[in-house]
This record gives structure tokens, sequence and C-alpha cells, in this order.
């Protein structure tokens, strides 16, 4: 891509859809976990899709926060797919999802303590060395807040990009989520991002669910994106300036059209965005 514009999640009940789209800038995002394989139908779309668009690889696996190094054979397979699609962006999670030998299906949070720092810088060093690759690190979603925390997220997401030169996924519905659940100001967040490390976007949609007084927001990619989340989009591409944004829909899939609508908004805003300003010094999570 000769500038930065907007994609959308691949997904194989859309192939023929996604191989005919004409969007000027068209680009998909792959999770890589699901072409980790040697052949198939799903590969062989992968395949034809690469030819044609440019691939972004989105990892769901490494868990790198987790104590232990990233499985190396896992590593080497994420390199295949990273090295087939010759990808123009490959990003992981801020959390882990294996311990001890036994994996999770979610992606758990941490103690965002000292001794977390060095473990995820080594386990980043290890994949970024292993890949050939800079890894974009995305934000979490929070449901809960931890009394352990010794960094702010925004001090350490900053601190993991000085320590290993890796980049930035911001995924803007998981900062909403996040403020809403365990309080902050989102937009103070996102003045915090250092700019120049930034790398792509992602937007998505999410569910509310009220226990008593209280609504808990779940960050399920199964909705349209609320207006709440394309204003901060809008604030954050203002302030930086414009960068690959993805629209990530994986439960309650639409029709294709129903995404590429959104797709067009945001590369609509991304045509409009204004010069980047300089963040605050305020320390956000």
């Amino acid at each position: 891509m000769t500038h930065p514009t907007a994609g959308l999640g691949f997904k194989p009940e859309h192939f023929a859809e996604a191989l005919a789209c004409s969007a000027a800038g068209m680009w998909y995002e792959i999770h890589a976990e699901n072409y980790m394989v040697a052949g198939g139908a799903r590969l062989s779309m992968l395949n034809t899709l690469a030819d044609r668009y440019p691939i972004s690889v989105h990892g769901v696996g490494l868990s790198l926060a987790s104590v232990d190094e990233p499985d190396y054979q896992h590593l080497l397979k994420l390199k295949q797919v990273v090295d087939r699609t010759e990808a123009f962006v490959v990003s992981e999670h801020l959390a882990w999802t294996r311990w001890q030998g036994n994996c999770f299906p979610d992606l758990l949070p941490f103690p965002r303590t000292t001794e977390a720092l060095q473990i995820i810088a080594r386990n980043i060093d290890i994949a970024q060395n292993t890949l050939q690759r800079k890894l974009l690190i995305e934000n979490p979603s929070l449901y809960l807040s931890l009394n352990t925390h010794e960094w702010c997220e925004t001090d350490f997401l900053k601190a993991l990009v000085n320590r290993t030169g890796c980049g930035l996924l911001v995924d803007v519905n998981n900062i909403y989520v996040s403020s809403n659940n365990v309080g902050g100001d989102a937009y103070t967040y996102l003045d915090q991002l250092p700019a120049n490390d930034i790398g792509e976007i992602h937007l998505a949609g999410h569910v509310g669910e009220t226990h008593g007084d209280a609504t808990l927001l779940i960050d399920t990619h199964g909705a349209a994106i609320s207006d709440e989340v394309w204003n901060l989009y809008e604030h954050l591409i203002n302030r930086i300036g414009s960068r690959p944004t993805l629209i990530e829909r994986d439960n309650n899939l639409p029709a294709f059209a129903e995404l590429l609508y959104e797709r067009n908004r945001a590369e609509q805003l991304l045509t409009l965005s204004t010069n980047p300003l300089e963040s605050v010094n305020v320390c956000v999570g």
C-alpha cells in the first residue's frame, strides 16, 4: 500500500465477495492460527486472496504475557503464514493463553509489574528474532481491576516499545470497553500513546451486560461499531494521522456489504484526518 487505508477481517464465508471487491486500497487481515496447516481449502483461499490483496497477519496464540517462552513450533508455523502471505503487518495480543502446558480459550489479563514487563519483553524479543519481523502489540480489553499493578497501561506499552523495538496495534474498542469496566478516560488514554509507534488500528463492536446498577461491556466482535468508538477513532487519527485500520467482526457475521459500509466509513475518516498533535503527559490505565 502506498498510503494507510482501511481493511476487513477475512472470513471464508465471504470469500467470493472479498475476492471480487474493487474498493481502492482494500486489504484483509487473517487470524494466523486458522492457516497453520499444510494444505486444504482454507489455505487455498488464503493463497488466492494474498495474490490479489495485501494481507495483515494477526496472532492469537503466542501467549506473550505467559511466564513461559513462546512455543518454538508455534512460532515456526506463524512464520510460515507470515512468509506465505508476505504480510505487511504482523500483530499479537498483550495477554496470556498458556500455563504449564495447558491452553485456555481466552486472552487473559496479568498484573502490570516490572517483573511482567521483563518477561513480556523477553518473549517479544524471542518472537521478533524468530519471525525476523517487527511485532505490533495490541492493548487488551479488561473486565476487572487488579490491585497488584505497578505500571499504568499506557506507560507499560511505551516501555515495551522502548525495550524491544516493537510497535503498537491500537484497538479503540478495547480502550472504550476497559474505560467503562475498570475506569479511566478513553480520550486521555489515546492521547498518551506514542504516535510514531502505532502501526495499525482495530475497530470492533461490543455488547453490554447489566449487573445491578452497573453495565459490563464485553468485547464480542459481534456487533456494529458504536458511535462512541467511532468518535474515539476520529479523535485518534486526528492526533496521529492516518494508519491502516481494520474492521473486526468475528461473531454474528453480517452480509459483506454491511462490513464494507463500515470499512468505507473508516476510509473516509482516514482521508479527512487532520495533522497530528502533541500528546499530553498524563498516565492512564
